[in-house]
């Protein structure tokens, strides 16, 4: 095998199936032995799926939900609320790459935390600037700027064509949530 070279993936986009590719190459990754943490910047208060499978999958794949939910008006947050929520989830990703216990960690809706001006770009760049040459990081979240870009070895773009939302068809349970 080949020596480890930690990269820096992107899924961003408008499209459904970032956070679904970040966890799906989380569990390829646990699959191979490697220790994985997902820590989530908006999603909080809800009971998303992907919250039961660490506990089926055993150890070494682990999700901490640190957001305070969707920014959105009326979810009973303010903004302050959320920046401290996404202050303290950037604080713990630092913690976290500095500590060298994962293999790969997914900063999951970070750059939703970045485009609602949560946490700034300066602050993402001087994390990834600390990223171990054996650490692998992903980065989720729709309109990734250019500079995350330039700095990715790997980006992909979800793009929408079409969504069950438009025929009016509501969340479902495992494909949503």
């Amino acid at each position: 095998m080949s020596e480890t070279k930690g990269l820096i993936l992107v899924f961003t986009g408008n499209g459904k199936g970032k956070t679904t590719a970040a966890l799906g190459m989380g569990l390829r990754a646990w699959g191979q032995g490697m220790k994985v943490l997902v820590l989530q910047f908006i999603k909080g208060g809800w009971k998303y799926g992907e919250l039961n499978a660490p506990a089926r999958l055993g150890p070494g794949f682990e999700i901490r939900q640190l957001g305070e939910g969707f920014t959105r008006v009326g979810n009973g947050k303010s903004l302050e609320e959320h920046r401290a929520a996404a202050r303290a989830a950037l604080n713990e990703a630092e913690k976290e790459v500095a500590a060298g216990n994962f293999d790969l960690i997914i900063l999951d809706e970070i750059l939703y935390a970045l485009k609602f001006g949560l946490i700034s770009l300066d602050e993402v760049l001087a994390l990834l600037d600390k990223k171990p040459p054996r650490l692998h990081i992903v980065l989720t979240g729709r309109d990734a700027p250019p500079e995350i870009i330039d700095r990715a070895d790997l980006v992909t773009e979800m793009k929408e064509i079409k969504h069950h939302y438009q025929k009016g068809i509501r969340a479902q349970r495992g494909i949503e949530f």
